[in-house]
C-alpha cells in the first residue's frame, strides 16, 4: 500500500483520502478563529482533531513561522501539526511533501485557497479543496463547530497546554506579563 496514510484500517473503519492543510490559509476562513489570536493554531488543531474523529480522516496541517529553535512536528491523534522554520514557508513544505508522496499524492486532498499551492497540488495529481469549503465542513460538524467553541471557550488538558507552551518556547514559570 505504500504510505501509511493510504486506506488505513483503524478499529474497522477505513481512513481514506487524508488531508494536507495550509493552516494559516485556513484559519481566517473558520468562524471564531483569527490569525491575531494567540491560540489560533491550538484552536485549529483541536477542531481538526474533532473533524478526524467524526469523519474518520487523517490530517497533516502546516504552519509558517515556527517559534525560535527551528521546525517541529507534533502528533495529536490523527492530526500531525508541522511548524515550519522561519526562512521557509508552509507553502514550500506542502510542495515538498507532495513531491515525496510521488504517485501517492493522488490519494491526498490539499486544503488551501492559495493558487500556487493549488497549482502544485494539481501538478502532483492531488485533490484540491478551497479553504472556504473545508471551513464550511468544520462548521457543519454540529455542536463542536468553531463558533460554538468560540462562544463556550476551550478547555485543554494541562498536558496539552504544556506541549503547546513547549512548541512556542514559553516558560510556564515566567510571569513577565
Amino acid at each position: 500500500m505504500g504510505n501509511s496514510y493510504s486506506l488505513c484500517l483503524d478499529r474497522g473503519a477505513i481512513l481514506s483520502v487524508p488531508y494536507l492543510i495550509d493552516g494559516h490559509n485556513l484559519i481566517p476562513k473558520v468562524p471564531g478563529i483569527s490569525l491575531g489570536d494567540l491560540d489560533d493554531e491550538i484552536r485549529l488543531v483541536q477542531l481538526l482533531q474533532e473533524f478526524c474523529r467524526i469523519k474518520q480522516k487523517r490530517v497533516e496541517v502546516f504552519f509558517d513561522n515556527a517559534p525560535p529553535g527551528g521546525s517541529s512536528t507534533r502528533t495529536f491523534g490523527s492530526v500531525v501539526a508541522r511548524f515550519v522554520r522561519q526562512g521557509k514557508t508552509a507553502d514550500r513544505a506542502i510542495q515538498e511533501k507532495l513531491s515525496r508522496l510521488g504517485g501517492e499524492a493522488r490519494n491526498w486532498t490539499v486544503v488551501s485557497s492559495d493558487r500556487e499551492i493549488q497549482a502544485n497540488a494539481r501538478a502532483a495529481r492531488a485533490k484540491i479543496m478551497r479553504s472556504e469549503a473545508f471551513a464550511r465542513q468544520l462548521a457543519s460538524m454540529g455542536t463542536d463547530s468553531a463558533q460554538d467553541m468560540s462562544e463556550e471557550g476551550l478547555t485543554a488538558s494541562s498536558q496539552s497546554v504544556e506541549e503547546w507552551m513547549e512548541i512556542f518556547g514559553i516558560d510556564p514559570l515566567d510571569e513577565d506579563e
